[in-house]
């Protein structure tokens, strides 16, 4: 199979969808692979570094696009890429298409094999999701100290406090991955923590592994309402796996916090889990509604491309090198992981969340391979 890897265009995003060492071992699988020209600049690779790997190098997008049988990317196709998608040929990729209906009726025009990144299962884990999650959940602790800075518009409060002086309060809504990095961050800089979740069994193991000063909470709207006032830092940190994302703070909640607290809102690709956010990009990342900073840029991990590169390769390339292998149809007949990881097949919504989400018709995936 031809596997293309096109530089991605989206805002300040400076990752790229396989390592020289992913491409290697594509190769030696008996597989072509096609990288634009420069597509891993951001991230410190070199033409020169895939073609030592044995991968040839396309001048265009356009080219690789028109070239390739499968194209790996790392964010979704931006509006001016969906020309160049064609029906048949297979997108592997992170989509979060529950929170673009746009881009879900576009790729569905396509008639393209798109396989999601975020969706796909592995018991009951989502593997290629968890290595941008540890990512965007450290990340989400660094923004927010950065943001509560008083130059940056924020309370003037450090996370950690000194001695003799009131530390931070942080609320972290949700105990996944994203929530799980972020609170040992916030921990480990000395910030008062509270972490809630809805699973009471995700909360006893939390409550083993995380620091003294991590507290741990049931979730529910009052509980979220009465810790609001005395917060300076939220991070929303929620996953429903392909869907949106629910709102846990509304509008009317914000007169609750003080002036100067900082929302940072990791659940922005799935819609955002706080009613006023809204995406928002490495160039221009935050704005205030009613006194509160809002930081809500989609793609954080790509503001450190060089780690989030390498980690995305490793978890992403034993799936690659299988539905290389096996072809789009195969893999949903053959593989239950890949299955789960198919969003839209021959224009049909096979992703039961994104359908949901739209209100549009639900084909299950081997109906649409039909």
């Amino acid at each position: 199979m031809k596997v293309g890897v096109v530089r991605e265009i989206k805002v300040h995003e400076s990752r790229v969808a396989l390592t020289p060492a992913g491409a290697e071992r594509l190769v030696a699988a008996g597989h072509e692979v096609l990288i634009e020209n420069q597509a891993g600049m951001g991230s410190g690779l070199e033409n020169a570094d895939y073609e030592a790997a044995g991968a040839k190098i396309g001048k265009t997008a356009a080219d690789v696009w028109a070239a390739c049988d499968m194209i790996l990317k790392v964010k979704e196709p931006l509006s001016q890429e969906w020309p160049m998608m064609r029906k048949g040929q297979t997108l592997f990729t992170y989509l979060h298409l529950a929170a673009d209906r746009a881009l879900t009726e576009a790729i569905a025009k396509t008639g393209s094999q798109c396989f999601a990144y975020e969706t796909l299962e592995m018991g009951r884990t989502l593997p290629l999701l968890t290595p941008m999650s540890e990512v965007a959940g450290r990340m989400a602790i660094q923004a927010g100290a950065q943001w509560l800075e008083r130059s940056h518009g924020g309370s003037g409060i450090l996370l950690g406090g000194v001695p003799g002086v009131e530390r931070a309060n942080v609320l972290i809504l949700g105990g996944g991955v994203v929530g799980t990095q972020a609170a040992r961050m916030a921990c480990g800089l000395g910030a008062d923590v509270t972490m809630m979740d809805i699973d009471i069994d995700r909360l006893r193991y939390l409550d083993d592994v995380m620091p003294k000063n991590c507290h741990l909470v049931f979730s529910t709207p009052l509980a979220i309402r009465s810790y609001l006032p005395k917060v300076d830092l939220v991070v929303g940190a929620v996953l429903i796996p392909g869907a949106a994302a629910p709102k846990l703070i509304r509008r009317e909640d914000l007169k609750l916090m003080k002036p100067g607290s900082v929302i940072v809102d990791v659940a922005i690709d799935q819609g955002g889990c706080i009613e006023t956010c809204r995406p928002t990009t490495h160039a221009d990342p935050v704005y205030t509604v009613d006194g509160i900073l809002h930081y809500c840029v989609a793609n954080m991990p790509g503001a450190v491309p060089r780690t989030s590169t390498f980690a995305l390769t490793n978890a992403t390339l034993p799936y690659t090198l299988l539905l290389a292998k096996l072809g789009a149809k195969a893999a949903i007949e053959q593989n239950p992981a890949l299955r789960s990881a198919a969003n839209v097949i021959n224009g049909k919504i096979v992703y039961k969340a994104v359908a949901d989400a739209f209100g549009m018709t639900y084909t299950p995936a081997e109906k649409a391979l039909a």
